[in-house]
């Protein structure tokens, strides 16, 4: 598996949580909306949850890269 991780170049997974983390761009991005409707209580709706989900995928995956990236140099 963190072969997997250490396979995917991290412009690509910069590009894509940039670009799916923040789209739609205006008025609120989804991802902010849905983590604002987590912390609610409202996120109830099944595609509220898969939007929340197919937004901060990437996000999460950056994530897991830098600290990857962050254990194996140091």
């Amino acid at each position: 598996m963190l072969d997997i991780l250490d396979r995917i170049p991290l412009n690509i997974v910069l590009i894509a949580a940039l670009a799916l983390g923040l789209a739609p761009f205006f008025p609120e991005p989804h991802l902010w909306e849905k983590l604002k409707m987590l912390a609610a209580g409202t996120l109830r709706q099944p595609v509220d949850i898969l939007d929340l989900l197919m937004h901060g995928a990437p996000v999460v995956l950056l994530a897991a890269k830098l600290l990857r990236m962050a254990v194996t140099r140091g």
